[in-house]
């Protein structure tokens, strides 16, 4: 049964990268970032709501009133949803699948390295070791190997300066998500139920980036979304909502018989392995990008990092 954990834990991580590929479409139709996030989170909130109803978790939506009034902040883990989807939709077609993930991991592990040392949102204070600070080294070194042979594979991310900001775009993305998985661990001791506080993040992601785009349409800064080319969308193309929905139901019920650090460690995992085969296959009509010994071995850094971190 432990096996089976282990091999959940895998291939949800797997599905983070296939819900950043497959999100392109829904971009690509509604003619806008945001309009897609909006559409991708509001199927992962409306999948989670069933689940919910099906498994009796609405209940703890009781408590809401008591952590609204007690601690507030646990109530917004959602709201990183939103900016690592759009960043994934934005970077993906800029910078490839396996790079765009890279930043994503590395923003990941320094975040929560960050979270572990100060003890953070409810997090167990952790002390310094050996292992955390080699595997510190090898994400930074993977991420460098990873983006270098990105530039040089020739794909256009415009000049310096923008390329800079796209770079710095995909490790704040990566951050924010263990921040949110934090935030959520806090609610779900609130709420006892892991579909109730899954549905909650992503009711307030699906806000969050409603509210962003009715502000952006007000103002001029984003067209608005294309309703009639949702049709247009392959049945693929709406795999990231089914995608996201399934990482956060996977994660809750595995994190209790194998661990965190365990399960983090093998998602991550999936993510890189998965955006790997993604960029070499140019899958989801993605230009494809083969990898390249120098790739490889970014890869390999970057995995063996996540490993060290998390298992240190």
């Amino acid at each position: 049964m432990t096996l089976l954990y282990l091999a959940a834990a895998l291939a949800v991580g797997g599905l983070l990268a296939v819900q950043a590929s497959v999100n392109l479409q829904l971009n690509k139709a509604a003619g806008t970032p945001y309009g897609a996030s909006t559409v991708q989170l509001g199927i992962s909130a409306l999948l989670l709501a069933v689940v919910a109803g099906i498994a009796g978790g609405w209940g703890a939506f009781g408590a809401l009133g008591a952590v609204a009034a007690d601690s507030p902040w646990k109530l917004l883990g959602g709201i990183a949803s939103p900016i690592y989807i759009t960043s994934a939709i934005l970077l993906f077609p800029r910078l490839g699948a396996l790079a765009s993930v890279g930043l994503f991991v590395t923003g990941q592990m320094f975040a929560s390295i960050a979270i572990d040392l100060g003890g953070l949102l409810g997090v167990e204070k952790r002390s310094p070791g050996g292992g955390m600070l080699l595997g510190a080294v090898a994400v930074l070194v993977g991420i460098v190997v990873v983006i270098r042979s990105q530039l040089s594979g020739g794909r256009n991310q415009g000049s310096p300066l923008s390329r800079v900001g796209w770079i710095l775009l995909g490790l704040f993305a990566g951050a924010v998500l263990p921040i949110q998985g934090a935030v959520n661990a806090a609610l779900r001791t609130d709420f006892g139920d892991p579909f109730a506080t899954g549905l909650w993040s992503f009711l307030v992601a699906t806000a969050t980036i409603a509210i962003v785009l009715l502000v952006l349409l007000a103002t001029g800064r984003s067209p608005a979304p294309r309703v009639a080319p949702l049709r247009t969308v392959p049945w693929w193309g709406w795999l990231g909502g089914v995608a996201a929905a399934t990482y956060v139901t996977v994660t809750f019920s595995v994190i209790p018989h194998i661990g965190a650090a365990t399960t983090i460690a093998l998602t991550v995992t999936g993510q890189q392995l998965a955006s790997a085969v993604i960029d070499h296959r140019g899958w989801f009509q993605l230009p494809a990008t083969p990898i390249t010994v120098e790739r490889l071995g970014g890869l390999a850094a970057l995995i063996l990092g996540c490993a060290l971190v998390q298992l240190a």
